[in-house]
């Protein structure tokens, strides 16, 4: 379903529809749940940003304005998200930190063992995985959405310049770790 079939939906869930907002919620689940689970490690706390995601798209869809693309609205909630959980989860690592340092309590494991179904999927989440969350924003904007570098500068409301420089650096870290692996393909 385009952004166009969903508007009409939209205004409908906004009004109390509960079938209309089950149809926008299926339309763009897997989409959402994918960006937010190429962000995050942890399975319960994607699932937690997701869910939050669809709380604040339904309280802000006044917000919205439909001459831009829906989608590119719904991904710039999402991104915000998990830029504010990042931001809580440090300060809360920070303070875990300092309460095992005067504890002197063993270090907690927060591994997540998230496993992808194909080898290739795998490979590929693997590297993007290991870019610094500023590039790996851009990367999955770009690549996994196809967003313009115009439209995801917007969306992360920072200059265009800085968009082109991060997805420049980015594709040269993935090179360079695709190389590393003994690939021998051109990551563009």
């Amino acid at each position: 379903m385009n952004d166009k079939e969903l508007i009409p939906w939209l205004e409908k869930a906004v009004q109390g529809d509960e079938s209309a907002f089950q149809l926008v919620y299926q339309a763009t689940h897997q989409d959402v749940y994918r960006t937010v689970a190429f962000l995050v490690y942890n399975q319960q706390e994607i699932e937690d940003i997701v869910n939050e995601v669809y709380m604040r798209m339904w309280r802000s869809f006044h917000n919205y304005d439909p001459n831009r693309p829906f989608r590119l609205w719904l991904h710039g909630i999402t991104v915000r998200l998990v830029q504010d959980w990042k931001r809580k989860t440090w300060r809360r690592m920070r303070l875990f930190e300092r309460n095992r340092q005067m504890t002197c309590e063993p270090q907690f494991d927060w591994t997540d063992k998230a496993v992808l179904q194909s080898e290739m999927q795998h490979e590929l989440f693997s590297l993007v995985r290991q870019l610094s969350y500023k590039l790996r924003v851009v990367v999955i904007l770009r690549y996994f959405h196809d967003y313009t570098l115009e439209e995801i500068a917007d969306m992360l409301q920072i200059p265009v310049g800085t968009v082109k420089s991060r997805h420049h650096l980015a594709r040269k870290e993935l090179r360079k770790r695709f190389e590393l692996m003994g690939g021998d393909a051109y990551v563009h």
